[in-house]
């Protein structure tokens, strides 16, 4: 049964490569997890199984990068353009290794997400993703890592954290199964994280 103050989630999802996160988000929706649609998928690798997935999924999806759109301003409108068509009213990015456009940046001010596989602030930044975030995780000796979801912004990893929550580092903890421990914890939190939106028990 629905509160009257959920609201049903029109997600646009960018991801770069496997879409394992992105495939969390579909299958919450399709079970009823959460009020929630997958209206777009946009990716900038032409051979992502992300795009391969929206296509088994039926979800519209789109390659968008420097390939096929050379100057960055036009890539940014042409986003823009699928994302309004789309009716798209948060995006949530899910291993997109591209920045933003300022035009994207300024239409969906407060509605893009991300997620990183660490304790924001820490070991964030350019060039800080997947196996680079867990194998400094673990050369600093660090006890416990995490999952961050925040806001995004024009510099990487700077928006306001919406949410985090800590996974402990095991003695032993390879980049390997470190990264494998904290992808499960995310493909979770990142469906909690949009159902909570929806019920209006986080607010953007």
């Amino acid at each position: 049964m629905k509160s009257e103050d959920t609201k049903k989630l029109h997600i646009a999802i960018f991801a770069s490569h496997t879409g394992t996160n992105m495939q969390a988000i579909i299958d919450a929706c399709r079970r009823g997890d959460l009020n929630g649609e997958v209206c777009a998928v946009i990716s900038n690798n032409s051979d992502s199984r992300a795009l391969e997935k929206a296509r088994i999924a039926g979800i519209p999806e789109y390659y968008l990068s420097n390939k096929t759109y050379p100057e960055e301003d036009e890539l940014d409108e042409a986003i823009c353009k699928v994302l309004t068509e789309s009716g798209a009213d948060i995006v949530a990015l899910a291993g997109y290794m591209k920045k933003l456009g300022p035009k994207v940046l300024k239409q969906y001010k407060g509605r893009i997400l991300n997620i990183h596989p660490s304790l924001l602030p820490k070991y964030g930044g350019k060039g800080m993703y997947g196996i680079h975030v867990h194998r400094a995780v673990i050369d600093a000796g660090e006890k416990t890592t995490g999952v961050t979801i925040h806001l995004v912004e024009e510099e990487y990893d700077t928006g306001k954290i919406i949410r985090q929550c800590e996974i402990e580092v095991l003695e032993g903890d390879t980049i390997d199964t470190l990264s494998k421990r904290v992808l499960e914890r995310e493909n979770a939190f990142y469906v909690e994280t949009l159902k909570l939106i929806s019920e209006a028990v986080i607010k953007l």
